[in-house]
Order: C-alpha cells, then sequence, then structure tokens
C-alpha cells in the first residue's frame, strides 16, 4: 500500500430491509457462524430508586450507635439517615417559623 485509498471506487447502494430480507439474511449470516449482537437487556435487579451514595466520616461510637439504632428498628441504614433527614427538616422548618425568617 502506498498511500492510495483502494476503496475510493466503492459506491454506497441502498439495501433491502424488508422484514422477510432482514430475516433471511439473519439466518444465512447465523447459519456461517455470526451470531447476533444487538444490545441486549441489563441482566440482574432493577435498580433501586435510592442510588445516591453517602459516605460520612462518623467517630467510631457514632457510627456502631446509627447501626445499632437501624437494627433495632429492622430498618437500613440509608433509611435511618432519612428519617433523621425528614425529622431535622421539620424541625429547621418550625424554627425558622418561629424567629420570623
Amino acid at each position: 500500500m502506498n498511500g492510495s485509498n483502494r476503496l475510493g471506487g466503492l459506491k454506497a447502494r441502498p439495501k433491502e430491509t424488508s422484514p422477510e430480507e432482514v430475516r433471511r439474511i439473519d439466518e444465512v449470516g447465523e447459519a456461517r457462524g455470526f451470531v447476533d449482537r444487538t444490545p441486549r437487556k441489563k441482566p440482574g435487579r432493577k435498580p433501586s430508586p435510592r442510588t445516591h451514595q453517602l459516605h460520612p466520616k462518623v467517630f467510631p461510637e457514632v457510627g456502631e450507635a446509627i447501626a445499632a439504632e437501624a437494627e433495632r428498628l429492622g430498618i437500613t441504614q440509608g433509611q435511618l439517615v432519612e428519617q433523621m433527614w425528614s425529622l431535622y427538616k421539620t424541625a429547621d422548618t418550625h424554627k425558622r417559623g418561629r424567629e420570623g425568617i
């Protein structure tokens, strides 16, 4: 190859796209060992709506207390944090209402 484009003379032509023709082409390809490469649906569980990750650094005794309380309540630590946030926001709203902010 000396830098020339050996494929320059090729011309595109429209392909047959009828369902019968596509099926026939797929059958010929599979018979010769080609496999379907269309993207597959992702296997496994559907993603949870709880997707935000938090990685707070807390003192060991605080982390152990949070883990123990979540275990006692039968919920995840993330659910406990959500409950704590809800209580905080409620208390914050009441506080701002009293201060006239």
